[in-house]
């Protein structure tokens, strides 16, 4: 490879970070060798601009997602939290509020696999197909959540779901004081959003109820480096074991079909593996 760059083999994920090992490195890498494990967030920083020296990497001037929503919504220790989406992200948002101590841990989503993988992290899951998830949530938990989280995540090509939908979920089923934290992703324009407000970036919201409720809402990228040696050494540690989200494992061969699979929901397809070089 040439001054710069490296090269990195095994373990590409769909998501938002790539993780692999290094296989060569170019003469101007000094920090990482042959054989180091590697993860690449998906927003790339330049850290050196005033954001990045302040750790808001994904806000550079200059050139854990999942964690990061629970973070947003200012979660503590004890409480109960709805997370509304149940693909990568809201699966991981779960556990990442399971790991230090939530009282409860809801999460809404239709496809069936995803619901028991929810479970079986202990997360109480809720099928929005069979009732009214804020009602069930209310009556479950005796009263609205603390926290709520979006993991609803809309990508770059559009989508068939109303983010709005998720949003004043979000409003009702939080109680008063308490936090949404949407970590995305929305845009400024989406030619691929089902209505033309959404389009240019634009999405109803019930601001009376929230303002009313006195909630807080944060939102934005994920600064990936504020916690990626946290959760590394939670990793390490054996405290956190992102793999329960795996669901498959293929090589570059079946990327094409797998994205389609993975994008209709179907099989059960929740956060896959890419084996660039195969032997898995």
């Amino acid at each position: 490879m040439y001054e710069g760059r490296t090269a990195a083999k095994h373990g590409i994920t769909f998501g938002h970070e790539n993780m692999g090992i290094v296989e060569e490195v170019g003469s101007g890498v000094t920090l990482l060798t042959r054989g180091d494990r590697v993860v690449v967030p998906f927003n790339v920083a330049d850290g050196r601009c005033r954001n990045c020296e302040e750790g808001k990497t994904a806000f550079c001037t200059g050139g854990a997602y999942e964690w990061h929503g629970v973070e947003l919504s200012s979660f503590a220790p004890g409480e109960s939290l709805a997370v509304f989406g149940a693909g990568p992200v809201g699966l991981m948002a779960g556990r990442s509020a399971v790991l230090p101590g939530a009282a409860r841990v809801f999460v809404v989503d239709r496809v069936p696999e995803r619901l028991r993988a929810a479970e079986a992290m202990g997360c109480i899951s809720v099928d929005f197909t069979e009732c009214d998830a804020v009602e069930q949530i209310i009556k479950v938990n005796k009263g609205m959540v603390d926290r709520s989280i979006d993991a609803q995540v809309i990508d770059s090509r559009g989508s068939s779901e109303q983010p709005n939908v998720v949003l004043e979920n979000m409003i009702r089923v939080t109680r008063p004081c308490g936090g949404l934290g949407i970590p995305g992703l929305y845009v400024p324009s989406d030619p691929g959003a089902p209505d033309t407000a959404a389009a240019k970036g634009s999405i109803s919201l019930s601001f009376g109820k929230l303002f009313e409720k006195g909630l807080r809402l944060a939102t934005g990228q994920c600064n990936v480096k504020a916690y990626n040696r946290y959760l590394r050494d939670l990793i390490i540690a054996g405290k956190a074991k992102p793999s329960f989200a795996v669901s498959h494992e293929i090589t570059l061969d079946d990327v094409e079909i797998a994205y389609d699979r993975f994008d209709k929901r179907l099989e059960g397809y929740t956060k896959v593996l890419i084996h660039p070089n195969g032997g898995f």
